[in-house]
C-alpha cells in the first residue's frame, strides 16, 4: 500500500507565514477585516479568497498572474525541506501539499522538490492572464482533511498509511485523517496539544526521526 506525507505549505514547506499576506504586504493593504468575518462565519472560504484577491486589483488595476507570480518568487523554502523530500521519495513516500494558500507557490515548491501532488486555492484569470476577482477554492483553510482524503485516494493510500505535517490549528484536521501528525515548528498551543510529535526547531529534517524511511514495505 502506497505511504503519504501531506505537508501544510505556509510555515512548514515553505519559510513563509501566509503566501496571502506576503502579496498583501507588497501592496501594503491588510485583510484583517475579512479574517476576522470569515473566523466570526459570516463569509465563507471562496468570498475571503475573493476579498483577498480584489484588494490586490485595486491597487494595481489589470494584475497579472504572472505578476502575483513574480512577488512570490522570493519565497525561501524551509531549511531542511529539499534534503526532507528527497529522503522521504527515496524511501518509497509519496508526498503532497496541502495548503489554504496559494497555488502558484504550491506549484513552484512541487516542481522544485519533485512532490507528487499539490492542492492550494488561487484565482480565475481572463484571456490576457488578468485576475478577475474571482477565487478557486481547492482547500478550505478550516477543514484541510478532505484534501489530504483526496491526496490519500489519488496515490491508493490508506489512513494508516498518511503522515501529515502542519504548524498550526487550521492544520489539526490533517491530523484527524491521518495515522500520525506531526507539529513542526508550531505557531500556536492548540496543534501541539493534537499532534502526535512536535518539532521546535527550524529545520523540516527534523521530521524525519518520527518516520519510518527504511525501504519501503
Amino acid at each position: 500500500m502506497a505511504r503519504l506525507v501531506a505537508f501544510d505549505m505556509d510555515g512548514v514547506l515553505a519559510d513563509c507565514p501566509s503566501s496571502w499576506v506576503h502579496v498583501h504586504k507588497h501592496f501594503k493593504v491588510s485583510n484583517d477585516q475579512s479574517l476576522y468575518e470569515y473566523l466570526r462565519g459570516e463569509i465563507d472560504d471562496l468570498e475571503f479568497i475573493s476579498r483577498d484577491i480584489r484588494l490586490w486589483m485595486r491597487k494595481e488595476p489589470g494584475i497579472t498572474a504572472d505578476r502575483i507570480d513574480e512577488l512570490l518568487s522570493d519565497v525561501p523554502l524551509m531549511p531542511g525541506a529539499r534534503e526532507t523530500i528527497k529522503q522521504l521519495r527515496g524511501a518509497g513516500f509519496k508526498t503532497a501539499i496541502v495548503s489554504a494558500g496559494i497555488d502558484l507557490l504550491a506549484e513552484r515548491i512541487s516542481r522544485e522538490l519533485s512532490i507528487d501532488l499539490h492542492y492550494a486555492n488561487g484565482f480565475v484569470t481572463d484571456a490576457e492572464g488578468r485576475l478577475t476577482g474571482e477565487g478557486v477554492l481547492k482547500v478550505r483553510l478550516m477543514d484541510k482533511g478532505d484534501a489530504v482524503t483526496a491526496a490519500a485516494h489519488a496515490v491508493g493510500a490508506d489512513m494508516k498509511d498518511i503522515v501529515s505535517v502542519g504548524n498550526s490549528r487550521y492544520d489539526i484536521p490533517m491530523f484527524e485523517r491521518s495515522s500520525f501528525g506531526i507539529a513542526f515548528y508550531p505557531s500556536d498551543p492548540e496543534v501541539k496539544k493534537q499532534a502526535d510529535a512536535v518539532v521546535k526547531e527550524k529545520d523540516l529534517a527534523g521530521i524525519l526521526k518520527f518516520i519510518d524511511t527504511r525501504a519501503r514495505r
